[in-house]
Parts: structure tokens; sequence; C-alpha cells
């Protein structure tokens, strides 16, 4: 009997007749695509047209700005002496604001950091305020008319005695994801307290990134939440324990947060100063820092200014210029400085002549940049030394317009650096002042001129009386960087801080609105 294979045998009649149907419906598909692409051949492409802009109306917004709370005043503590306090008197702190009248400035008010915004009990709610005795981070509101107000507050706090002494001050500013800190440290005798407030209404997931003099440090913790509404100190010294020199980078997720760091000094039992820290600009291949108020100094001194530099990704070399009063300055072995990727380096300017600077730092890799300077005192203390105060500076944008609330009892300066295009340019950078007083409006106006590559100031009480604020609008084509000094005048010495300008950030109540390019029909 023949046995017949099963793979070879004949199928039956209705596979036949599926597989006939599938080679029609193939033939079929390819038929019709076919017959698509010969019609779009035949068709061709429809032309595009752009439509004109549209201008839209757009309601203006109100500016809120995030403020710090008051200087954090160290523990009582025994060292040595049963009576010794390292915070024997308690810190001054006061907020204040200024919207500029007649560029849509509105009501002021302060409120309450968190999920409710609940109004703060604030005298003022014109053209300025002025809020003493605050004791939490606040933020300030100014409310739009016919356009987006141009507004800006400041916290200062004064501690006259102590481990904390000193003038810290900062000027408040929108909540952000992405800030890079330049400055502090957590070597013995220096304290550095990472501040971060979320005013949103979601939780801020934030990241640290910690960079100190031999490259990224290894933090136990790179991961904090902060709740909605909420404020965290993180010890930076439990982190990132002696470190001669820090630059702390961080990203915020799911919210913004408004971030500092305070940084605190002492020799032995003698204050060395205490000082806010706020971001600058993000790594570039140029960075600015300009506010430094120099006094003379000798090369090697622990008390001149110093330059604190950082390459975080790639190592290049930073090209540094000194503009001060007359011209640039030369400082021998500081104008190339190699950066290793990751490792910040402090670059000392002592030798400087007293005067005012602006820091231009060149490079072909990225680098972010700040600088400190400080002021010597009188001895005092409990091993009697000359008291040391320091005022950090950040790196700030070329050209900005901004607003500078001025703090009460301080004696402020607007120093103007201009950034020429080389060390040949002899065009001189103008910019429009503008004096705000309690109403908000202009008590004077000055046009301001400046020689590129130098640094000019000017004493805001020389040039108005009753100041609580001033504006600075850049003009030409030179680049200039701004910010305002401050002083307070004791008995054992000054003390000072600098303050960045609050940028405006626009006030056009109608917008040009582009609408993509569309083919045209027909």
């Amino acid at each position: 009997m023949t046995t017949t294979d099963p793979e070879r045998a004949p199928a039956p009649r209705e596979d036949r007749f599926r597989r006939a149907a599938r080679a029609a419906s193939g033939v079929l598909v390819l038929a019709l695509a076919g017959g698509a692409v010969a019609a779009a051949a035949r068709v061709g492409d429809a032309p595009v047209a752009p439509l004109a802009a549209v201008q839209v109306e757009v309601a203006p917004t109100p500016v809120t700005l995030q403020c710090p709370g008051p200087v954090l005043l160290p523990e009582r503590t025994v060292r040595g002496d049963a009576a010794f306090d390292p915070a024997p008197v308690p810190a001054q702190v006061a907020l204040d604001a200024v919207t500029a009248a007649g560029a849509g400035a509105g009501p002021l008010a302060v409120v309450a950091t968190g999920p409710t915004g609940a109004a703060a009990d604030a005298p003022g709610g014109g053209g300025s305020l002025h809020l003493g005795d605050v004791d939490a981070p606040l933020a300030v509101r100014a409310q739009p008319r016919e356009t987006s107000p141009v507004a800006a507050a400041s916290v200062a706090s004064v501690v006259t005695d102590g481990d904390a002494r000193g003038l810290a001050a900062a000027s408040c500013r929108t909540p952000s994801s992405d800030d890079w800190l330049v400055g502090a440290a957590t070597a013995v005798g220096s304290t550095a307290t990472l501040v971060l407030t979320n005013p949103g209404l979601t939780v801020a997931q934030v990241e640290l990134e910690v960079f100190g003099p031999t490259g990224p440090v290894d933090v136990s913790t790179t991961q904090h939440v902060v709740a909605a509404g909420g404020t965290k100190q993180i010890d930076l010294g439990g982190l990132a324990a002696d470190q001669a020199a820090l630059v702390v980078h961080l990203t915020a997720a799911g919210g913004q947060v408004a971030a500092h760091v305070q940084d605190t000094a002492v020799r032995g039992f003698t204050p060395a100063g205490t000082d806010l820290v706020v971001p600058g600009d993000a790594p570039a291949t140029r960075q600015v820092v300009t506010g430094l108020v120099v006094a003379e100094s000798q090369v090697g001194s622990p008390d001149a200014p110093v330059l604190r530099l950082l390459a975080p990704r790639d190592a290049t070399t930073a090209r540094i210029a000194l503009l001060g009063g007359d011209g640039p300055v030369a400082l021998p072995g500081a104008q190339d400085v190699a950066l290793a990727a990751g490792e910040v380096t402090d670059v000392p300017l002592g030798g400087l002549p007293e005067g005012v600077y602006t820091v231009v730092v060149d490079a072909q890799a990225p680098v972010v940049a700040g600088a400190v300077t400080t002021s010597v005192g009188q001895q005092g203390g409990l091993d009697d030394e000359q008291r040391v105060e320091r005022a950090w500076s950040a790196s700030s944008a070329l050209d900005a317009h901004g607003v500078v609330a001025l703090p009460r009892g301080t004696d402020a300066a607007v120093v103007v650096g201009a950034v020429g295009r080389d060390a040949d340019d002899t065009r001189e950078a103008t910019a429009t002042l503008r004096v705000l007083g309690g109403d908000g409006r202009a008590l004077s106006e000055h046009d301001v001129r400046v020689d590129a590559g130098t640094t000019g100031a000017w004493r805001v009480a020389d040039l108005a009386e009753g100041a609580v604020g001033v504006e600075l609008v850049p003009e030409g084509d030179v680049a200039v960087a701004w910010a305002v000094s401050l002083r307070v005048e004791r008995e054992d010495g000054s003390l000072m801080a600098v303050l960045g300008p609050v940028p405006v950030t626009g006030s056009a109540d109608a917008r040009d609105v582009r609408e993509d390019a569309r083919p045209a029909r027909g």
C-alpha cells in the first residue's frame, strides 16, 4: 500500500481558495499604492504661504519674588569660657521692596511662603514698603495695572557681635530649577548652610552636586525633598566636610526653589564675617563679577580679595581681566589660570590698589565664577584679634535692566563695570540711572558714562535724599555689569554686602504672535 507524506499532500479545496484570495488582495494593495503615488506625482506639493503676525492682547501678570529669611545664628556652646555666647545679640532683619512708578506699578504686598500665600502684616502697599522683624522666608508680590510692574525687594540681616557678626543681604528673586552657588567653605572655622525654599504648590525634589578643591565631593545624600511652601536647611559641613572652597550645583524637579548658602567664618574666638552666597550665572565661556569694593592689600594676605572659579565638566585655561577705576590692572600670575575639570580654584587678588573692580573671566570651556572681598576692623573678641567682615559677589548677566531695593540704614553705592570688546576698545558704556523714592517715582535721573575697561561707582546718598531703590537701564554698544555695594559703619569695623539687580522681565501688554506656515488652499 502506498503511503502519502502529509507535507506533500494536496491542499483541500478551501485552502486553495484562501491562497488565491490572499494573492488577489496583495495585488489590489499594490495597485492602490501605485495609484496613490501616481496621483501624488500628478498633483504635486501645495505652495507654502506664511500668515501675517496677529497682535494678541496678553494680560499683565504680577511679579512675585521669593526672599530669604533671617541669618541663622549659632546655638549656645561652651568653648573654653562658660560665659562665652557665640550669638550674644539677636539679628536685626528687615525686608525692603520698591516698584518703579510709571512702569505698571501696582500695589505691593508681602505674602507668607506656602500653599495658601496668606498675606503678612506689612505696611505700605504703594510704591515701596518696609517690614522689620522678619523671622521667616517671605515673598513679595507686585500687582500689575496696565502693564507688568518693575519691582525689586531685598532682605538684610545685621548682627553686631558674636560668631555671625556681619551684614548678610540678598536681593529677592524668582525661584529656579537650576542654580550654581559659588562660595563658602566647610574647613575648620567655617560653617556653610544651604537653605532651600519651595514657594510652590507641589513638592520639589532637589538634587545636589558639590565641588571642592580636589574635585566633585562624594556626598552621602544627593536627593533632598522640599515640601510645598516649606524651607529646608542642609548643613554642608555634614555633607562635604573639610572643604576649603565650595561650589554647589542644584537642580529641582516637580517644583522650583529659591536657594542660598549662608557662609560664616571665625578665627579662633573672633568673628571673620557672615554673608549669603546667592546663585550666579550658569556655566559659560565668559563670566563677569562686579561690585568688588577692595581695600589695599598685600600679596599673600589672608584678607585679600579672592576670585573663585570652577570648570565643571572640561579642563580649560581662564584668562582674567581686572577692571579698576583707571582701567585694567595687571596682577602677575593671575592673568592665566589653569582649571582642572571639576576642581574648585581660588585665585588670590592680593596687591590690588584700593578701589572698585569688575572681574572678567574668559575661557574656552564653560566656567562658573564668584568673588569675595573683606574689610578688616578693630581688635576684639576673647583672643583680641582683628574682626573681619566679608562680602560675596555672584557673577551677573551683562546689560541687565534691573532694579535694586535698598535696605534701610545702609550706605549704598551703584557699581558699574564697562566690559569692552577687547583691551583696545576706547568707547564709552552708557546707561540711565534712576534713583527711586518712597512712591516709586524717580527722585533723580542720571546719564551714566563709563570708559570701556573701567569700573565706576556712585554713592546713592550723593545723588538724592530719601532713596529706597535704584533702577539702571543699559544703553549703547559697550556691555555693562552692575551691582550695589552696601556698607554699615560700626566702631569695631565696617559691615558689608553686595546686592545684584532684580532683572526686569518686560512689561508689554500686547504681543505679536506668528502662526506656523500652512499650505495655501485652492
